[in-house]
């Protein structure tokens, strides 16, 4: 994995290592009602009869909306190995899981109501060519829901992990690099309505979440440590950014024995027209 890989080759190779990565880092983590950023993206297509996930890695996501009654559900990914991670839990029978690229969806024109992405549309290559696709596949009206990154909260472990990873990166050779990932438009609501507008869709309707990833210091590390840049780095320099993530943060732990942990997320959703 370095960075003479093409993109998508380099997120297959670093999935084939974690399948579940995604999921591992971000599903025990809580917004301020409780719920997860998969839960809260749930909401934003209930009701929907026939759902897409985009991008959808070892399921965690499809296995939530598979508590509404009776849903169909399909689930697109890059990693073979994901999708044999999600063909473990239990979605209803049916449920279509490929191994394909987000470009060149298998799906008849009109087949879904709604899409939904978790972490994932941020990481996509031609997503003009995505977001017509979403389009081609949802129904007059249906909906596009996702999560994206934000950010984190500041003066909390997240942060500094952050600062740790860079001076990490800077100081490795070039080879230890990530390729670029994505289309930084995605990130933000201006720049999502100017990928979706043109293929039909509405405004985008934009909210940023902060989302608890606070714990013991060793589980707050293996949150933070399922960043894509760490990927190509090698074992020791991973093993001395652990070993400087927790004595950084060492003033930050509560009598508990937790360390405050803070991210923001951002959900957008947007209707076909």
């Amino acid at each position: 994995m370095t960075n003479t890989a093409s993109p998508e080759d380099f997120l297959r190779a670093f999935h084939a290592q974690r399948p579940a990565v995604t999921a591992e880092a971000f599903g025990g983590g809580r917004a301020p009602d409780g719920r997860s950023s998969y839960e809260l993206l749930c909401d934003r297509v209930a009701g929907s009869r026939r759902v897409l996930d985009l991008g959808c890695g070892d399921g965690l996501l499809l296995e939530l909306l598979a508590r509404d009654d009776g849903p169909r559900l399909a689930g697109v990914d890059l990693s073979p190995q994901s999708l044999a991670a999600a063909r473990r839990r239990p979605l209803p029978a049916g449920t279509r899981l490929v191994a394909v690229r987000a470009q060149e969806l298998p799906f008849a024109d009109g087949e879904f109501d709604a899409c939904v992405s978790h972490l994932a549309l941020m990481l996509m290559g031609e997503v003009e060519q995505v977001a017509a696709e979403i389009a081609r596949v949802l129904v007059p009206g249906g909906t596009l829901a996702c999560v994206v990154g934000g950010g984190p909260v500041g003066g909390e472990a997240f942060e500094r992990f952050g600062r740790l990873l860079k001076r990490a990166v800077d100081e490795a050779p070039a080879s230890s690099r990530i390729p670029p990932l994505g289309d930084r438009r995605t990130r933000s609501r201006a720049g999502l309505e100017e990928i979706l507008r043109p293929v039909g869709f509405g405004p985008v309707h934009w909210q940023t979440v902060p989302i608890d990833l606070g714990g013991p210091v060793a589980r707050v590390w293996d949150a933070v440590s399922g960043f894509y840049e760490l990927g190509p780095l090698d074992t020791a320099t991973v093993a001395r950014l652990r070993e400087d993530f927790f004595a950084d943060v060492a003033d930050l732990t509560t009598p508990e024995g937790t360390v405050p942990c803070g991210f923001t997320v951002h959900l957008a959703a947007a209707r076909l027209r």
